[in-house]
């Protein structure tokens, strides 16, 4: 395998890199408020599969495949524009989330008796890793990558000691492969030089109708978890494992995404915005959930080695305007966001998000694209 870093001045005209029957070509996608320049990865298989990643959040920004009768459509969230992805319109849309995905209860914690205080960006909690340097609005580094079975992308941060309030210098990667069958594979890597929680996602939003579709509650889901994390009025988990049988939360078989959906319209999640207790045991990639939408006949097979997986049924959507200037209303997309539990800092029963200084955090999540007919 051989890196390809390149220099700014190649990034003034686009380039591609062909490898066996896939292309990686990169072009410039646009300037930020304060004239940093974003740059876009077009990753494309023989399968017919195509992802877009842009360097600001290292965002897979576009995702294209073909449904039954070899139509493509755009099957995620995201903006033409850096200006989209800069305004109060994008909820996260396709980016990698951190320091720590997912929510801290009381924007704080402690590490031997030391408080940390990050920012309080949703109620008195911290949401998504903080506000203007979480990792979802920050320039990363873009790296091509030449590979034996696809082609890809390699995204660099360096987060410093103290940003967002957290401790440790921090050096972040993830890495987007689409493999030649058409699987988008990530793959995520930090080390710190302190003890630090880390907790890394990705946040794309699906609709396999294509996005800018009307609603996902047509959308058929399996997740393979026997229980959840019950949450307090601020969705923070309260510690205890709960079972899905008998409740809405209840996956296990492949279920319509509206059918049970109203259940929850009044309770504090608003819909689903559930952590899921996988069955299986965490530490190796194993099949987690399918979404598939009946009539295009796409689905989407999700495998992580994570512990956990936030199901969110775009309950915040709200009808802003994307890609191809097409609206993205409320529960138009959904989330299926492989990770570490919410909340863990605060709760030792759950799988432990600390990284201590020196030792390597990895976190891989598959994203398989299949087509019936």
């Amino acid at each position: 395998m051989r890196h390809f870093l390149v220099s700014c001045i190649f990034w003034m005209l686009s380039a591609t890199l062909v490898v066996a029957a896939g292309t990686v070509t990169v072009e410039p996608f646009g300037m930020t408020k304060d004239g940093q320049q974003v740059d876009q990865f077009i990753l494309k298989s023989p399968s017919g599969i195509e992802a877009h990643i842009i360097t600001r959040g290292a965002t897979l920004r576009a995702l294209l495949m073909p449904d039954k009768d070899g139509n493509k459509a755009d099957v995620v969230l995201g903006f033409d524009d850096v200006a989209g992805y800069e305004s109060d319109s994008n909820q996260y849309f396709g980016c990698t989330v951190g320091r720590v995905c997912n929510r801290i209860g009381g924007a704080s914690f402690e590490i031997d008796g030391l408080k940390y205080n990050l920012f309080a960006n949703d109620g008195s909690n911290t949401l998504h890793g903080g506000n203007g340097k979480s990792f979802d609005k920050v320039l990363w580094k873009g790296v091509a990558l030449e590979l034996d079975d696809g082609v890809g992308a390699e995204f660099l941060y360096f987060s410093p000691d103290g940003e967002e309030g957290f401790p440790g210098n921090l050096h972040a990667s993830v890495r987007y492969v689409l493999t030649d069958a058409g699987a988008l594979v990530i793959s995520y890597k930090a080390t710190t030089d302190l003890l630090t929680p880390v907790n890394l996602t990705n946040h794309a939003y699906f609709n396999l109708a294509g996005a800018g579709a009307p609603t996902v509650l047509d959308h058929e889901l399996m997740i393979e978890a026997n229980s959840y994390t019950p949450t307090d009025s601020g969705l923070i988990p309260t510690g205890e494992i709960a079972s899905v049988d008998g409740t809405p939360l209840d996956f296990r078989t492949s279920t319509p995404i509206g059918k049970r959906i109203d259940s929850l319209t009044e309770t504090p999640s608003l819909g689903y915005d559930h952590n899921y207790v996988l069955s299986s045991p965490a530490g190796s990639v194993r099949r987690v959930a399918v979404l598939r939408h009946p009539e295009s006949g796409r689905s989407l097979v999700v495998s992580t080695d994570q512990p956990g997986l936030q199901f969110y049924s775009g309950n915040f959507l709200k009808s802003q305007v994307g890609k191809e200037g097409k609206a993205y209303p409320y529960r138009s997309a959904v989330c299926l966001e492989a990770q570490h539990y919410p909340d863990a800092v605060h709760h030792d029963n759950f799988p432990s998000t600390w990284l201590q200084a020196g030792a390597n955090y990895r976190q891989t999540t598959i994203y398989a694209f299949e087509v019936s007919r």
